[in-house]
């Protein structure tokens, strides 16, 4: 693991990178600024929505975003749990029984995947691209 904050972690198992979704972002943004103190940077996405980053001080400790076609998804915290293999990962959580959500999708840092166990827990699996300039 490197001395510098932000260099990402991809070991398997670890939650690296929590996620607010929310319909209501400037509200959402404008609370947990004042409630924790973060500041914000904003990123451009290649869709033209803005990502919005939380941090403290120089560390990035979470994101922001109102996905396209979020109008009934509650408001809600998303954590992604690292994988070694994004398809192998969400061919077994349907073998267990999971509702994928969002199949494979595939960013310049990563790839991604958000589910729901049998018991009603969402999660995201997160397969970073090492390699990637982000």
């Amino acid at each position: 693991m490197s001395d510098d904050p932000n260099q990402p972690d991809y070991t398997p198992g670890i939650i690296p990178w929590n996620e607010l979704i929310t319909s209501d972002k400037a509200a959402s943004v404008a609370f947990y600024s004042s409630l924790f103190g973060w500041t914000t940077d904003e990123m451009e996405m290649p869709n033209g929505d803005t990502y919005t980053l939380f941090k403290k001080g120089e560390r990035m400790v979470a994101g922001c975003v109102t996905p396209p076609g979020s109008e009934n998804v509650p408001t809600m915290w998303l954590s992604y749990v690292n994988v070694d293999d994004i398809d192998a990962s969400i061919a077994k959580a349907k073998e267990l029984g999971a509702v994928v959500h969002n199949e494979r999708v595939d960013l310049p840092m990563g790839s991604f995947a958000v589910f729901t166990d049998p018991q009603g827990g969402t999660l995201a699996f997160w397969q970073g691209n090492p390699d990637a300039d982000c």
